[in-house]
Parts: C-alpha cells; structure tokens; sequence
C-alpha cells in the first residue's frame, strides 16, 4: 500500500544522524529518497557497529568489525528504504549530475557545514534557478 508521500523524490545528502534520521522517516512514509554519498567511503556510518554478516545458509549473524561481506546494522537502520548513489561533489561532473537529479527532485535534504553546499556550485538559489518547486532544508547535527 503506497504511502502518503508516494510520487515525492528526496535527494539525501546527508550524513551520520540527523539528516539521515529525517530522510528515513520519508521513505518510511513512501518516499523515493536517493542518498547521494561519497565515492569509495560512503557515509561515514558506514563504520559504526555494531557489523552483521551473513553465514552460509544466508542468516544474519554478528561480525566483530566492518570486514568484506560485513555492513554495519546502524547504518542500515537508519538508510533503510532509500537507494544509494556515489557522486564525487567535489567534481564539477558530480555537481552537474547532481543539478540534472534536482531537476526531477521534489526535496533536498543536507546536513554539511554551513557554506559548503555553496562551495560546491549548489547553494539554494542555484538550486532553486534549476527547480523553482524545490524544496530545501539543511539539518545541523546538533
């Protein structure tokens, strides 16, 4: 059963908690939330524990650190129905793919530092000249 934010898309930029947490309860609620991360790294929650694998028979079991084939349940917990994609924003082709996805996008959510959206070609007037329904909001972490 589709739920009440079914047809939105979220662009998540976010990272570690806060914003994370938010853009959860989106897609929990139907939202098709894309989770832009890093190449390479991924979100830095990534690494927090505690890690799960899985045996043999494909049952979940505890790992003791983040090891191949191991993912870290808190991440998953608070990632859980969004898709993931690594774009290197640092990059101007990665800033450029990232206004193409903000075109068709309904909501952005990020929680970097202040300014740094901007230092990447992709503060809010940017944005906003792109997809003027737009909407944005900026998370602190504390």
């Amino acid at each position: 059963m589709p739920g009440p934010l079914d047809g939105l898309t979220v662009l998540d930029l976010t990272r570690i908690l806060s914003g994370p947490f938010c853009t959860m309860l989106l897609a929990d609620l139907g939202a098709d939330v894309i989770k832009i991360e890093q190449p390479i790294t991924g979100d830095p929650a990534r690494g927090n524990g505690p890690f799960l694998t899985l045996d043999e028979a494909g049952n979940q079991i505890a790992a003791e650190s983040q090891r191949s084939g191991a993912f870290s349940s808190y991440f998953m917990s608070i990632n859980r129905n969004k898709r993931s994609l690594a774009i290197d924003l640092r990059d101007v082709k990665g800033s450029e793919l990232l206004l193409d996805l903000a075109v068709h996008a309904d909501v952005l959510v990020e929680n970097f530092r202040p300014g740094t959206m901007e230092k990447f070609g992709l503060g809010y007037d940017v944005l906003k000249a792109r997809n003027p329904r737009l909407v944005m909001a900026s998370i602190s972490g504390f």
